[in-house]
């Protein structure tokens, strides 16, 4: 693991990185309520998800990955906000950091790289739900221009509890 990003390199997600983005995502299914699935994936089935994002358009995938080993050790996405046609021009982001990277600066270079990405793009508004709490995704989203426009309340259950999701928009 790199010391500081200076050895950390972000580029647009492969197919070549599908097993370790997987076993990171599920890192965060099996063990944290940051994401609301409750059972892991293989590959295979995470395949759709990586190839939803292809290298241009308003929906990519970056990647951190250490600059000599190609370790990975994050990634952000922009995807779809929802599926009806009028929404095209907004995309929700997410940023996942492996365990013990966090505070390292990744996170950042992840979304300075993703918002450098879809700069060009016919985007109007990037939205983020953070499960709560989660003082770092807050604090990172705020460092990118995100406000906070409201929280629903108990609205995911996982590890036998309900969490609350707040909201977060940004001006694209």
């Amino acid at each position: 693991m790199p010391s500081g990003t200076a050895e950390v390199q972000v580029r647009p997600g492969v197919e070549e990185d599908l097993k370790a983005l997987t076993d990171l995502y599920n890192h965060y299914v099996r063990e944290t309520p940051i994401t609301f699935d409750t059972e892991p994936f293989t590959p295979d089935e995470r395949r759709p998800w990586l190839l939803s994002h292809p290298e241009d358009g308003p929906h990519r995938l970056r990647v951190a990955a250490h600059a000599d080993s190609q370790e990975i050790l994050g990634y952000a996405t922009s995807g779809p906000y929802r599926a009806k046609p009028a929404y095209s021009t907004s995309v929700e982001t997410t940023v996942y950091v492996v365990p013990g990277a966090g505070g390292r600066g990744i996170g950042s270079l992840l979304y300075a790289a993703l918002f450098d990405a879809l700069a060009g793009e016919d985007l109007h508004r990037a939205y983020a739900g953070i499960a709560q709490p989660n003082e770092a995704s807050a604090r990172l989203h705020a460092r990118f221009g995100f406000r906070h426009v409201g929280t629903y309340r108990e609205v995911g259950r996982k590890f036998g509890r309900y969490w609350d999701v707040a909201w977060y928009e940004k001006p694209l």
